[in-house]
């Protein structure tokens, strides 16, 4: 029993590694009707998940609520918003909808969750990144100092990119549109393939590791 609790899901998650991964180089519709099977499977697995999600953070601050720590009065608020959208959803769980600029209505008439979402969600969405920023350019101002050569020419491509991308600063610099469109198109581009093929490779490494068993994090108990 020790053995199967340990190894079978070891063995599980190598066999799934190594079919799915051989997948995509089987052109076969065998193949490709059990990658559509598999995905719909990862959907149910992931309604579960949320289940198991929202239970969890149920818990959590019911947990932080009776014990009346620091900041529980929000954790009330969480629950109301969360029992609130909810029952709002369920309301018209049977009923198809449609959704008309941004608002989901039966009948022309505007839904409770519709209204939820248009008018508290996407308010409160346009709040945070506005107040985001402030935060982006109190950042900016403490990494464009040009206390060395690396933060001088940062400090000169960002003044030349905002120039590019505003009229007045095509206006006062007529050039800097252009050396903008190729600092975004060529520089910036290629830091940027390069940071995507380091991610992918750290990603391969991760899922060689997953799927020979030499990360187990998943498991619950680290490394054995």
């Amino acid at each position: 029993m020790i053995f199967l609790r340990r190894q079978l899901p070891l063995l599980i998650t190598f066999v799934a590694g190594v079919v799915f991964a051989a997948q995509y180089y089987v052109p076969h519709p065998t193949s490709e009707l059990m990658l559509t099977e598999v995905t719909k499977w990862l959907q149910i697995i992931s309604g579960f998940a949320l289940v198991l999600g929202v239970t969890s953070l149920f818990h959590i601050h019911a947990v932080k609520i009776r014990r009346k720590e620091p900041g529980w009065a929000y954790s009330l608020i969480l629950y109301g918003g969360i029992l609130g959208t909810i029952a709002a959803g369920f309301s018209y769980s049977f009923t198809a909808g449609q959704w008309v600029n941004g608002k989901e209505t039966i009948n022309g008439i505007v839904t409770a969750f519709g209204w939820i979402y248009s008018d508290m969600m996407v308010p409160l969405q346009g709040t945070m990144f506005a107040i985001l920023a402030f935060f982006i350019a109190s950042a900016a101002y403490r990494s464009f100092r040009a206390r060395s050569r690396e933060a001088a020419l940062l400090l000169i491509a960002a003044i030349i990119v905002m120039m590019g991308r505003v009229p007045l600063g095509e206006m006062l610099l007529p050039v800097s549109g252009d050396v903008t469109q190729w600092i975004l198109n060529v520089l910036n581009a290629a830091v940027r393939r390069a940071i995507l093929i380091g991610i992918s490779l750290g990603a391969v490494a991760l899922s060689l590791k997953i799927i020979f068993g030499m990360e187990r994090a998943y498991l619950g108990g680290g490394k054995e």
